[in-house]
């Protein structure tokens, strides 16, 4: 009688070794833009969190946000044979030297978050999962318009724009401010803030020193939105007399909200977004096919509606 150990041992012999990593535990890359970020931290935990569920181990690396930084972490996934690699980008515009690193790798790819610039050339083994930055901004702004009913002066805080999320959001809201009945509504100034409660605050503090009249601080974040709230309060300005608002709607954000202080934000499901990606990336895995956009809803917070958020 054969020894069914031994003859199991054969079989796996005469099994390509990818079938063999496979069947054991898939390895994925996981390109992060920074380790710093209070949002992607959520979603990077999602990610791993599915990864256990999946059977998959994951590497995490950290872009220290330089596009050089992740681009050599691709590179070294790429050489490391890893069954697929997901990537917050630290540049949506700088993505194609991934892209063709991981389909010369024949690896499967999965852009989180942030949507690259070449998302309709993306081969097929490669996809983006997020949200729509258009749909974010566009109810950021339709809410700030129903609160200052149509009419008044804005400020608008930008994140990088370098990456798609700021610069769609921002041309969402000014799209909105176009239109009646909130053509009314000007925007007198928008700058950089880089995303930070810092560079928040930082700005807040410089337009206040400006005497510049606004009736609303509209940031591409719930950071930057936080840090203007920082800078307001610093100036003694009364908060019922303002309307902020941010995207996210972290954890930090919501208390701003309980508290009096942030009038709008916008739900971007971090966990959704990271959980998806593992999903996705195991599919491609397996060679199924995936839409090339896979998106998950944005949702208005409003004080209205912020307990369920806070739950």
């Amino acid at each position: 009688m054969r020894n069914p150990t031994k003859k199991l041992i054969t079989l796996l012999c005469m099994l390509p070794l990818s079938s063999v990593l496979h069947a054991a535990s898939p390895q994925v890359g996981v390109a992060m833009s920074a380790f710093d970020d209070n949002w992607l931290t959520i979603l990077r935990s999602a990610i791993t969190d599915e990864a256990k569920k999946e059977g998959a181990t994951v590497q995490m690396e950290d872009g220290k946000n330089e596009v050089g930084t992740q681009l050599n972490q691709i590179q070294n996934f790429a050489a490391s044979s890893l069954q697929a690699i997901i990537v917050n980008p630290v540049d949506s515009t700088a993505v194609q030297s991934i892209s063709d690193e991981a389909h010369e790798a024949e690896i499967p790819l999965v852009y989180v978050n942030r949507e690259p610039a070449n998302i309709n050339m993306l081969p097929e083994n490669q996809a983006f999962v997020g949200s729509s930055e258009i749909e974010g901004g566009t109810l950021q702004g339709k809410e700030v318009c129903r609160l200052l009913n149509g009419k008044g002066n804005v400020l608008i805080m930008q994140g990088d724009l370098a990456q798609q999320s700021a610069v769609l959001r921002t041309q969402a809201v000014e799209d909105v401010f176009k239109k009646a009945p909130c053509d009314g509504i000007k925007v007198v100034d928008k700058q950089i803030a880089k995303w930070t409660r810092t560079g928040g605050n930082n700005l807040m503090t410089n337009w206040l020193s400006t005497n510049l009249k606004f009736d609303a601080v509209v940031a591409n974040n719930d950071e930057m939105a936080l840090g203007a709230i920082q800078a307001l309060h610093a100036s003694n300005r009364d908060m019922k007399t303002v309307v902020v608002a941010g995207i996210d709607a972290t954890v930090d954000a919501l208390n701003a909200m309980k508290a009096g202080d942030l009038d709008v934000t916008v739900f971007q499901d971090a966990t959704a977004q990271g959980r998806e990606a593992l999903v996705t990336a195991m599919k491609l895995v397996k060679g199924e096919k995936v839409p090339k956009r896979v998106l998950i809803p944005y949702q208005l917070v409003t004080p209205a509606n912020m307990n369920q958020f806070l739950k």
